[in-house]
């Protein structure tokens, strides 16, 4: 299981299984995000690494911003802002990761050393979330697309104990993956988010499952001792 940074005791970790974060969008996600920073106007940054910095996705979240009174900004790794990455991610109140790759997400950040940098928001009470490749990439393994193929498991940052897989009713083969891997020992076991379903994470514990889309869930799966795989539905409360 991953230790916790120090301090990170009381960081907030939002995992998303899916959202559309356009204006006319899962805003009502944004904004529960926005809340927890307790701030009146809120410093956010996106970061686009796992889409390969598509340019519309850019231009979404900050128009989304823009109605709810965020403060936004964004941090390219192909054209940085500046040197100090540490310092242009630490002035912020949330930090939120787009879809997209994980694999080439996390050799990026390693190779920029913002797997460290964010560790270091998180203990510092900085509101770290995303959604998808921005949601598993938290967890110690997360279930991905990012190599063709069948889906696979994925080692990611370890903040967050277990396994985290997305989409889980909005991609097909999503559910049948996650009971395959659990059964076969690929993968520990975690949790699973349908599309516009938020965990929300305090410390390493999960407080609350929270959703845009009424009757949305989210899922606990592990493997009982027969080797079954044992799935808890847990109802996401609508925001």
């Amino acid at each position: 299981m991953a230790e916790p940074a120090t301090g990170a005791a009381s960081g907030q970790i939002v995992a998303l299984g899916g959202m559309n974060y356009s204006p006319t969008g899962d805003v009502a996600l944004l904004r529960y995000l926005r809340e927890l920073t307790g701030k009146q106007r809120p410093r956010a940054c996106y970061l686009p690494t796992a889409s390969s910095e598509q340019l519309d996705h850019v231009v979404s979240f900050y128009e989304t911003a823009a109605r709810i009174d965020l403060v936004a900004s964004h941090l390219s790794l192909f054209q940085p802002p500046t040197a100090d990455l540490h310092g242009y991610l630490l002035e912020n109140d949330l930090i939120f990761v787009g879809g997209g790759n994980t694999k080439s997400l996390l050799a990026l950040w390693r190779e920029w050393r913002l797997d460290t940098i964010l560790r270091e928001a998180w203990s510092q009470g900085i509101v770290l979330a995303g959604v998808s490749a921005g949601a598993i990439c938290w967890f110690e393994q997360g279930i991905t697309d990012s190599i063709p193929g069948p889906l696979t498991p994925l080692a990611c940052l370890g903040y967050l104990p277990g396994s985290m897989c997305p989409h889980y009713d909005g991609e097909a083969e999503r559910r049948p993956s996650f009971h395959r891997m659990l059964m076969e020992g690929m993968i520990a076991p975690g949790y699973a988010a349908e599309d516009g379903v938020g965990l929300h994470f305090v410390g390493t514990r999960l407080e609350h499952v929270i959703t845009s889309r009424p009757g949305k869930a989210a899922y606990r799966l592990d493997r009982a001792d027969d080797g079954a795989v044992r799935e808890e539905r847990m109802a996401a409360e609508a925001l």
